[in-house]
Protein backbone atom coordinates (compact mmCIF):
# COMPACT_ATOMS: atom_id res chain seq x y z
CA UNK A 1 0.00 0.00 0.00
CA UNK A 2 1.27 3.46 -0.87
CA UNK A 3 1.63 6.29 1.65
CA UNK A 4 -1.47 8.48 1.83
CA UNK A 5 -3.35 11.14 3.71
CA UNK A 6 -7.12 10.87 3.98
CA UNK A 7 -9.34 13.67 5.20
CA UNK A 8 -12.95 14.23 4.21
CA UNK A 9 -14.70 17.08 6.01
CA UNK A 10 -18.14 16.73 4.38
CA UNK A 11 -20.96 16.05 6.82
CA UNK A 12 -23.48 13.54 5.44
CA UNK A 13 -27.12 13.82 6.52
CA UNK A 14 -28.70 10.65 5.16
CA UNK A 15 -32.27 9.45 5.11
CA UNK A 16 -35.90 10.24 4.42
CA UNK A 17 -37.30 13.69 5.24
CA UNK A 18 -33.90 15.23 5.95
CA UNK A 19 -34.23 18.36 3.78
CA UNK A 20 -35.66 20.16 6.80
CA UNK A 21 -32.23 19.86 8.46
CA UNK A 22 -31.02 22.71 6.25
CA UNK A 23 -32.22 25.13 8.91
CA UNK A 24 -29.60 23.80 11.32
CA UNK A 25 -26.91 23.27 8.71
CA UNK A 26 -26.78 26.75 7.16
CA UNK A 27 -25.92 29.83 9.27
CA UNK A 28 -28.98 31.91 10.12
CA UNK A 29 -27.45 35.10 8.71
CA UNK A 30 -26.25 33.52 5.47
CA UNK A 31 -27.13 35.13 2.16
CA UNK A 32 -27.91 32.00 0.16
CA UNK A 33 -27.90 31.22 -3.54
CA UNK A 34 -29.82 28.07 -4.50
CA UNK A 35 -28.45 26.56 -7.70
CA UNK A 36 -30.33 23.90 -9.64
CA UNK A 37 -30.77 22.42 -13.10
CA UNK A 38 -34.05 22.13 -14.96
CA UNK A 39 -37.72 22.24 -14.03
CA UNK A 40 -37.78 18.88 -12.24
CA UNK A 41 -36.56 20.32 -8.94
CA UNK A 42 -39.60 22.59 -8.94
CA UNK A 43 -42.09 20.01 -10.22
CA UNK A 44 -41.12 17.40 -7.64
CA UNK A 45 -41.51 19.83 -4.76
CA UNK A 46 -37.87 19.62 -3.69
CA UNK A 47 -37.27 23.33 -4.22
CA UNK A 48 -40.38 24.15 -2.19
CA UNK A 49 -39.03 22.02 0.66
CA UNK A 50 -35.67 23.76 0.44
CA UNK A 51 -37.26 27.22 0.48
CA UNK A 52 -39.36 26.30 3.51
CA UNK A 53 -36.34 24.94 5.36
CA UNK A 54 -34.35 28.12 4.71
CA UNK A 55 -37.03 30.17 6.43
CA UNK A 56 -36.40 33.90 6.66
CA UNK A 57 -32.86 33.85 5.27
CA UNK A 58 -32.01 36.07 2.33
CA UNK A 59 -32.29 33.71 -0.65
CA UNK A 60 -31.67 34.06 -4.37
CA UNK A 61 -32.09 31.34 -7.00
CA UNK A 62 -30.22 30.38 -10.16
CA UNK A 63 -31.55 27.65 -12.44
CA UNK A 64 -30.62 26.23 -15.79
CA UNK A 65 -27.31 24.48 -15.01
CA UNK A 66 -26.85 21.94 -17.80
CA UNK A 67 -26.15 18.19 -17.49
CA UNK A 68 -22.56 19.08 -18.43
CA UNK A 69 -22.24 22.43 -16.65
CA UNK A 70 -20.95 25.11 -18.98
CA UNK A 71 -18.57 27.90 -18.12
CA UNK A 72 -20.83 30.31 -19.99
CA UNK A 73 -23.87 29.51 -17.84
CA UNK A 74 -21.92 29.38 -14.59
CA UNK A 75 -20.40 32.81 -15.17
CA UNK A 76 -23.91 34.27 -15.02
CA UNK A 77 -24.25 32.75 -11.56
CA UNK A 78 -20.86 34.22 -10.61
CA UNK A 79 -22.11 37.66 -11.66
CA UNK A 80 -25.23 37.22 -9.50
CA UNK A 81 -23.17 36.16 -6.47
CA UNK A 82 -20.94 39.20 -6.81
CA UNK A 83 -23.76 41.67 -7.48
CA UNK A 84 -25.89 40.49 -4.54
CA UNK A 85 -22.96 39.78 -2.20
CA UNK A 86 -24.16 36.24 -1.57
CA UNK A 87 -22.04 34.18 0.80
CA UNK A 88 -23.40 30.59 0.86
CA UNK A 89 -24.13 28.33 -2.11
CA UNK A 90 -26.66 25.50 -1.96
CA UNK A 91 -26.68 23.01 -4.85
CA UNK A 92 -29.97 21.17 -5.35
CA UNK A 93 -29.53 18.42 -7.93
CA UNK A 94 -27.07 15.85 -9.16
CA UNK A 95 -23.38 15.88 -9.94
CA UNK A 96 -23.56 18.46 -12.70
CA UNK A 97 -25.29 21.01 -10.49
CA UNK A 98 -22.85 20.30 -7.66
CA UNK A 99 -19.85 20.51 -9.99
CA UNK A 100 -21.12 23.80 -11.36
CA UNK A 101 -21.67 25.13 -7.85
CA UNK A 102 -18.08 24.29 -6.97
CA UNK A 103 -16.88 26.31 -9.94
CA UNK A 104 -19.07 29.26 -8.91
CA UNK A 105 -17.77 29.02 -5.33
CA UNK A 106 -14.19 29.42 -6.52
CA UNK A 107 -14.78 31.74 -9.47
CA UNK A 108 -16.78 34.28 -7.44
CA UNK A 109 -13.71 35.02 -5.31
CA UNK A 110 -11.06 34.50 -8.00
CA UNK A 111 -8.89 37.45 -8.96
CA UNK A 112 -8.38 36.83 -12.66
CA UNK A 113 -10.01 35.02 -15.59
CA UNK A 114 -12.06 32.24 -13.92
CA UNK A 115 -11.45 29.73 -16.73
CA UNK A 116 -7.89 29.57 -15.42
CA UNK A 117 -9.33 27.55 -12.53
CA UNK A 118 -10.17 24.70 -14.92
CA UNK A 119 -7.02 25.14 -16.99
CA UNK A 120 -4.84 24.76 -13.90
CA UNK A 121 -6.85 21.92 -12.40
CA UNK A 122 -7.89 23.98 -9.37
CA UNK A 123 -4.33 24.43 -8.07
CA UNK A 124 -4.73 28.21 -8.23
CA UNK A 125 -7.80 28.36 -5.95
CA UNK A 126 -6.95 30.32 -2.79
CA UNK A 127 -10.45 30.88 -1.42
CA UNK A 128 -13.99 29.68 -2.10
CA UNK A 129 -17.49 30.31 -0.83
CA UNK A 130 -18.98 27.61 1.43
CA UNK A 131 -21.13 24.99 -0.29
CA UNK A 132 -23.92 22.68 0.79
CA UNK A 133 -25.81 20.17 -1.33
CA UNK A 134 -29.18 18.47 -1.53
CA UNK A 135 -28.53 15.43 -3.71
CA UNK A 136 -31.31 14.34 -6.07
CA UNK A 137 -29.39 12.11 -8.51
CA UNK A 138 -26.91 9.50 -7.21
CA UNK A 139 -24.03 9.11 -9.65
CA UNK A 140 -20.89 11.21 -9.44
CA UNK A 141 -19.97 11.37 -5.76
CA UNK A 142 -19.44 15.12 -6.11
CA UNK A 143 -21.51 15.56 -2.95
CA UNK A 144 -18.60 14.23 -0.86
CA UNK A 145 -15.44 15.17 -2.72
CA UNK A 146 -13.44 18.21 -3.75
CA UNK A 147 -13.47 17.68 -7.50
CA UNK A 148 -15.58 18.91 -10.41
CA UNK A 149 -15.68 19.10 -14.19
CA UNK A 150 -16.72 22.10 -16.27
CA UNK A 151 -17.15 22.57 -20.02
CA UNK A 152 -16.40 25.65 -22.11
CA UNK A 153 -18.71 25.49 -25.10
CA UNK A 154 -16.76 28.03 -27.12
CA UNK A 155 -13.69 25.78 -27.28
CA UNK A 156 -15.31 22.35 -26.70
CA UNK A 157 -13.05 21.89 -23.69
CA UNK A 158 -14.20 19.76 -20.75
CA UNK A 159 -11.70 19.96 -17.91
CA UNK A 160 -11.55 18.54 -14.38
CA UNK A 161 -10.36 20.49 -11.35
CA UNK A 162 -10.15 19.94 -7.62
CA UNK A 163 -9.16 21.75 -4.46
CA UNK A 164 -9.65 20.98 -0.76
CA UNK A 165 -11.59 24.24 -0.40
CA UNK A 166 -14.35 22.77 -2.57
CA UNK A 167 -15.50 19.99 -0.27
CA UNK A 168 -19.18 20.62 0.55
CA UNK A 169 -19.70 21.58 4.18
CA UNK A 170 -22.61 19.14 4.21
CA UNK A 171 -24.70 17.02 1.87
CA UNK A 172 -28.30 16.01 2.45
CA UNK A 173 -28.97 12.56 0.94
CA UNK A 174 -32.66 11.63 0.90
CA UNK A 175 -33.15 8.50 -1.25
CA UNK A 176 -36.83 9.30 -1.77
CA UNK A 177 -35.75 12.30 -3.87
CA UNK A 178 -34.73 9.79 -6.58
CA UNK A 179 -38.20 8.24 -6.96
CA UNK A 180 -39.24 10.53 -9.82
CA UNK A 181 -36.04 10.20 -11.85
CA UNK A 182 -36.30 8.70 -15.35
CA UNK A 183 -34.93 5.16 -15.70
CA UNK A 184 -32.25 6.51 -18.06
CA UNK A 185 -30.80 8.70 -15.33
CA UNK A 186 -30.77 5.85 -12.82
CA UNK A 187 -28.97 3.66 -15.37
CA UNK A 188 -26.46 6.45 -15.97
CA UNK A 189 -25.89 6.75 -12.23
CA UNK A 190 -25.22 3.03 -11.88
CA UNK A 191 -22.62 3.13 -14.67
CA UNK A 192 -21.02 6.31 -13.35
CA UNK A 193 -20.55 4.84 -9.88
CA UNK A 194 -19.33 1.54 -11.35
CA UNK A 195 -16.64 3.17 -13.49
CA UNK A 196 -15.57 5.51 -10.68
CA UNK A 197 -14.87 2.41 -8.61
CA UNK A 198 -13.10 0.63 -11.47
CA UNK A 199 -10.79 3.61 -12.10
CA UNK A 200 -9.41 3.29 -8.56
CA UNK A 201 -9.43 -0.52 -8.37
CA UNK A 202 -8.53 -2.05 -11.70
CA UNK A 203 -4.89 -0.98 -11.99
CA UNK A 204 -2.13 -3.12 -10.44
CA UNK A 205 -1.72 -4.76 -7.02
CA UNK A 206 -0.11 -2.82 -4.15
CA UNK A 207 -1.26 -5.14 -1.33
CA UNK A 208 -4.08 -2.76 -0.39
CA UNK A 209 -6.43 -5.51 0.75
CA UNK A 210 -8.92 -3.25 2.51
CA UNK A 211 -9.34 -0.90 -0.45
CA UNK A 212 -9.67 -3.86 -2.83
CA UNK A 213 -12.39 -5.51 -0.76
CA UNK A 214 -14.25 -2.23 -0.31
CA UNK A 215 -14.14 -1.61 -4.07
CA UNK A 216 -15.25 -5.16 -4.90
CA UNK A 217 -18.13 -4.80 -2.45
CA UNK A 218 -19.27 -1.59 -4.14
CA UNK A 219 -19.09 -3.21 -7.59
CA UNK A 220 -21.04 -6.26 -6.44
CA UNK A 221 -23.64 -4.03 -4.79
CA UNK A 222 -24.17 -2.08 -8.01
CA UNK A 223 -24.55 -5.29 -10.02
CA UNK A 224 -27.01 -6.68 -7.46
CA UNK A 225 -29.22 -3.61 -7.12
CA UNK A 226 -29.20 -2.55 -10.79
CA UNK A 227 -32.37 -4.42 -11.89
CA UNK A 228 -34.64 -3.20 -9.07
CA UNK A 229 -33.07 0.26 -9.14
CA UNK A 230 -34.23 0.69 -12.73
CA UNK A 231 -37.49 -1.26 -12.58
CA UNK A 232 -38.89 -0.19 -9.18
CA UNK A 233 -38.64 3.60 -8.76
CA UNK A 234 -40.14 3.75 -5.25
CA UNK A 235 -38.06 0.93 -3.73
CA UNK A 236 -36.55 2.97 -0.90
CA UNK A 237 -34.05 0.34 0.25
CA UNK A 238 -32.62 -0.11 -3.23
CA UNK A 239 -32.40 3.61 -3.91
CA UNK A 240 -30.76 4.14 -0.50
CA UNK A 241 -28.08 1.60 -1.35
CA UNK A 242 -27.54 3.18 -4.77
CA UNK A 243 -27.21 6.66 -3.29
CA UNK A 244 -24.70 5.60 -0.63
CA UNK A 245 -22.72 3.39 -2.99
CA UNK A 246 -22.35 6.22 -5.52
CA UNK A 247 -21.13 8.51 -2.75
CA UNK A 248 -18.61 5.99 -1.43
CA UNK A 249 -17.33 5.31 -4.94
CA UNK A 250 -15.67 8.71 -5.12
CA UNK A 251 -15.26 10.18 -1.64
CA UNK A 252 -11.57 9.29 -1.49
CA UNK A 253 -11.82 6.21 0.68
CA UNK A 254 -11.25 3.42 -1.85
CA UNK A 255 -8.64 5.51 -3.68
CA UNK A 256 -6.43 6.09 -0.64
CA UNK A 257 -3.03 4.44 -0.96
CA UNK A 258 -3.65 2.83 -4.36
CA UNK A 259 -2.75 3.69 -7.97
CA UNK A 260 -5.54 5.22 -10.02
CA UNK A 261 -6.26 5.18 -13.74
CA UNK A 262 -8.84 7.80 -14.97
CA UNK A 263 -7.99 7.34 -18.67
CA UNK A 264 -11.56 6.23 -19.36
CA UNK A 265 -12.79 9.52 -17.93
CA UNK A 266 -10.33 11.68 -19.85
CA UNK A 267 -11.23 10.07 -23.17
CA UNK A 268 -14.91 10.10 -22.24
CA UNK A 269 -14.80 13.82 -21.48
CA UNK A 270 -13.76 14.52 -25.04
CA UNK A 271 -16.67 12.46 -26.40
CA UNK A 272 -19.08 14.47 -24.27
CA UNK A 273 -17.56 17.80 -25.30
CA UNK A 274 -17.61 16.92 -29.01
CA UNK A 275 -20.85 14.97 -29.34
CA UNK A 276 -22.89 15.83 -26.23
CA UNK A 277 -23.16 12.18 -25.14
CA UNK A 278 -24.11 11.76 -21.48
CA UNK A 279 -21.02 11.47 -19.29
CA UNK A 280 -21.84 8.00 -17.95
CA UNK A 281 -22.55 6.74 -21.45
CA UNK A 282 -19.14 7.83 -22.68
CA UNK A 283 -17.62 5.79 -19.85
CA UNK A 284 -19.53 2.73 -21.02
CA UNK A 285 -18.20 3.32 -24.53
CA UNK A 286 -14.57 3.57 -23.47
CA UNK A 287 -14.07 1.21 -20.53
CA UNK A 288 -14.52 -2.24 -22.15
CA UNK A 289 -12.26 -1.26 -25.06
CA UNK A 290 -9.66 0.20 -22.73
CA UNK A 291 -9.59 -2.93 -20.56
CA UNK A 292 -9.00 -5.06 -23.64
CA UNK A 293 -6.17 -2.88 -24.96
CA UNK A 294 -4.61 -2.64 -21.48
CA UNK A 295 -5.09 -6.28 -20.53
CA UNK A 296 -1.38 -6.99 -20.18
CA UNK A 297 -0.55 -4.12 -17.83
CA UNK A 298 -3.75 -4.77 -15.83
CA UNK A 299 -3.49 -8.56 -15.97
CA UNK A 300 -3.21 -9.31 -12.24
CA UNK A 301 -6.10 -7.06 -11.25
CA UNK A 302 -8.24 -8.16 -14.21
CA UNK A 303 -7.89 -11.75 -13.01
CA UNK A 304 -8.79 -10.67 -9.48
CA UNK A 305 -11.76 -8.71 -10.84
CA UNK A 306 -12.90 -11.73 -12.85
CA UNK A 307 -12.78 -14.04 -9.82
CA UNK A 308 -14.03 -11.80 -7.04
CA UNK A 309 -16.62 -9.67 -8.82
CA UNK A 310 -17.89 -11.97 -11.59
CA UNK A 311 -16.96 -15.38 -10.07
CA UNK A 312 -15.09 -16.33 -13.24
CA UNK A 313 -12.53 -18.91 -12.11
CA UNK A 314 -12.15 -21.45 -14.91
CA UNK A 315 -10.29 -21.27 -18.20
CA UNK A 316 -6.92 -19.83 -19.13
CA UNK A 317 -5.88 -16.41 -17.89
CA UNK A 318 -6.74 -14.77 -21.20
CA UNK A 319 -10.09 -16.56 -21.33
CA UNK A 320 -10.97 -15.33 -17.83
CA UNK A 321 -9.95 -11.77 -18.68
CA UNK A 322 -11.97 -11.84 -21.89
CA UNK A 323 -14.98 -13.17 -19.99
CA UNK A 324 -14.69 -10.46 -17.33
CA UNK A 325 -14.57 -7.72 -19.97
CA UNK A 326 -17.55 -9.29 -21.73
CA UNK A 327 -19.45 -9.39 -18.42
CA UNK A 328 -18.74 -5.71 -17.90
CA UNK A 329 -19.97 -4.88 -21.38
CA UNK A 330 -23.09 -7.02 -20.84
CA UNK A 331 -23.80 -5.23 -17.54
CA UNK A 332 -23.79 -1.85 -19.27
CA UNK A 333 -25.78 -3.08 -22.26
CA UNK A 334 -28.31 -4.68 -19.91
CA UNK A 335 -29.01 -1.21 -18.53
CA UNK A 336 -29.79 0.00 -22.03
CA UNK A 337 -26.46 1.80 -22.35
CA UNK A 338 -24.54 1.13 -25.60
CA UNK A 339 -20.87 0.20 -25.54
CA UNK A 340 -20.12 0.92 -29.21
CA UNK A 341 -19.56 4.28 -30.86
CA UNK A 342 -21.58 3.08 -33.84
CA UNK A 343 -24.70 3.19 -31.64
CA UNK A 344 -24.36 6.98 -31.72
CA UNK A 345 -23.65 7.11 -35.45
CA UNK A 346 -19.94 7.68 -34.85
CA UNK A 347 -17.21 6.13 -36.97
CA UNK A 348 -13.50 6.57 -37.75
CA UNK A 349 -13.83 10.34 -38.17
CA UNK A 350 -14.85 10.59 -34.51
CA UNK A 351 -11.73 8.68 -33.48
CA UNK A 352 -9.53 11.29 -35.14
CA UNK A 353 -11.57 14.17 -33.71
CA UNK A 354 -11.20 12.83 -30.16
CA UNK A 355 -7.47 12.34 -30.65
CA UNK A 356 -7.09 15.95 -31.76
CA UNK A 357 -8.87 17.09 -28.60
CA UNK A 358 -6.75 14.86 -26.38
CA UNK A 359 -3.62 16.31 -27.90
CA UNK A 360 -4.90 19.88 -27.58
CA UNK A 361 -5.60 19.34 -23.88
CA UNK A 362 -2.31 17.63 -23.11
CA UNK A 363 -3.92 14.22 -22.50
CA UNK A 364 -1.07 12.29 -24.10
CA UNK A 365 0.18 10.17 -21.17
CA UNK A 366 -2.86 8.70 -19.45
CA UNK A 367 -3.46 5.77 -17.12
CA UNK A 368 -1.84 4.48 -13.95
CA UNK A 369 1.40 3.84 -15.84
CA UNK A 370 1.13 7.00 -17.98
CA UNK A 371 1.51 4.68 -20.97
CA UNK A 372 -1.67 5.57 -22.86
CA UNK A 373 -0.29 7.90 -25.50
CA UNK A 374 -2.19 9.06 -28.57
CA UNK A 375 -1.37 5.87 -30.45
CA UNK A 376 -2.82 3.74 -27.68
CA UNK A 377 -5.83 6.04 -27.32
CA UNK A 378 -6.41 5.46 -31.03
CA UNK A 379 -6.38 1.69 -30.45
CA UNK A 380 -8.88 2.07 -27.61
CA UNK A 381 -11.24 4.23 -29.65
CA UNK A 382 -10.98 1.93 -32.66
CA UNK A 383 -11.79 -1.02 -30.42
CA UNK A 384 -14.90 0.87 -29.30
CA UNK A 385 -16.25 1.34 -32.81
Amino acid sequence: MKNFEFHNPTRIVFGAETVGRLDQLIPAQARVLILYGGASAEKTGTLAEVRQALGQRSVQEFGGIEPNPSYETLMRAVQLVRAEQLDFLLAVGGGSVIDGTKFVAAAALYDGEPWEIAEQGGANIRQALPIGTVLTLPATGSEMNSGAVVTRKATQAKLPFRNALLYPRFSVLDPSKTFTLPAKQIANGLVDAYVHTIEQYLTYPVQAHVQDRFAEGLLQTLIEIAPPAVATPDDYATRANLMWTATLALNGLIGAGVPQDWATHMIGHELTALYDIDHARTLALVLPALLDVQRDSKRAKLLQYAARVWDIRSGSEDERITAAIASTRHFFEGLGIPTRLSAYGLGPDAVEAVLRQLQAHGMTALGEHRDIDLARSRRILQAAL
